[in-house]
């Protein structure tokens, strides 16, 4: 099966996940079409099942066009459809690092991406001001900023779906930190996540700072305060055309440096508590997530979406060969992203 190019999505400057796709395809040099969020579609287009941002419209072999969402997936898809550049590593075991790291960041960095938008009056009112603008830009001006503040209004009340509130402020806001940092000193021994060429795992961060570093004033000052050189590779990773990978590129599972050990940490500080507890929460049947992450309390309404994320992670490791799943389970041996693998 073929998938008919230039492909087509629906997306917005605002989405992360928008960003981590179009970026993802300039530097696989994939032709596309974007359409922005909220015009009218060509009427040969089906309406997602679930609005959410990009949607991509692919067509096989000419056929007809199917709605799809979800980049992880999709990033994979594009993996086996089009070739050379590709931003899944070949070896096992560092391609689960990736595949890690990029749940991370579509999954746990998007609670600071959603928290710091929509919890600080300054970044309020900028998203209010600037988002909806995209929908129409030549609406009169007491309509657009009625749909700003409605824009907002709905945004906030839906923070309880990522977990931000009064209680995991601190968590978010320090994590955030944290991980600014750990991804400073990692881009201090290598251009990438992955080594000399970007991985998934490299855009997932991405998709996310787009926002959190040149949006949000509120992370972008703290950005710019502790880890410019971030701010730095943000506006490197948007357009990735002109590099040129080798299969060399990629860092060796025998020489990981300690800097990804460092974001793992992080990983297994926040994330692993935050899913475990949640498929606990799942499993009873729960109306709360309740436990304690960081040192500090922790509630949020039970996420399923995340409960297939853990599921997913479980079955990708043990799909693993035996002496892969050693290699691996050595590298996140005291990080706390072991615990995810505990019977």
């Amino acid at each position: 099966m073929t998938l008919t190019t230039p492909l087509i999505l629906s997306g917005a400057p605002g989405s992360p996940y928008t960003r981590k796709m179009i970026s993802v395809l300039r530097y696989r040099h994939i032709p596309y079409r974007f359409l922005l969020s909220g015009h009218s579609l060509p009427e040969n287009l089906p309406k997602p099942k679930v609005a959410l941002l990009p949607t991509f419209f692919l067509s096989e072999d000419g056929g007809p066009y199917e709605a799809a969402v979800d980049s992880t997936p999709l990033i994979r898809r594009f993996e086996k459809a089009f070739n050379g550049r590709h931003v899944v590593p070949a070896d096992p075991v560092i391609e689960f690092i990736d595949y890690l790291l990029e749940d991370y960041a579509d999954e746990w960095l998007t609670k600071a991406m959603f928290h710091y938008r929509w919890h600080y009056k300054a970044d309020i009112e900028r998203a209010a001001a600037i988002l909806p603008r995209w929908r129409g830009i030549t609406a009169p001006e007491d309509e657009a900023l009625k749909m700003g503040e409605l824009f907002a209004q709905r945004q906030i009340s839906r923070l309880y779906v990522v977990g931000s509130n009064d209680t995991t402020a601190p968590v978010i806001e320090s994590s955030f930190l944290r991980y600014l940092d750990a991804l400073k000193a990692h881009l201090e021994q290598q251009p990438f996540l992955m080594g000399q060429r970007p991985g998934g795992s490299d855009f997932g961060a991405f998709g996310q700072l787009t926002q959190l570093t040149h949006f949000d004033p509120t992370p972008m000052e703290e950005t710019l305060k502790r880890a410019p050189r971030v701010f730095a590779w943000v506006d490197i990773v948007e357009d990735l055309s002109g590099l040129e990978p080798t299969e060399d590129d990629w860092m060796k599972r025998g020489s990981i440096p300690d800097t990804i050990r460092g974001l793992l940490a992080e990983v297994g500080r926040v994330y692993v508590p935050a899913l475990l507890a949640n498929a606990e929460a799942l499993i009873a049947g729960a109306e709360k997530v309740e436990t304690e992450i960081d040192g500090k309390p922790w509630v949020q309404q039970p996420f399923p979406y995340q409960g297939k994320c853990l599921q997913w992670l479980r079955e990708k490791h043990a799909a693993l060969e035996p002496i892969d799943r050693k290699a691996l389970d050595d590298v996140l041996s005291g990080t706390g992203c072991e615990k995810l693998f505990r019977n």
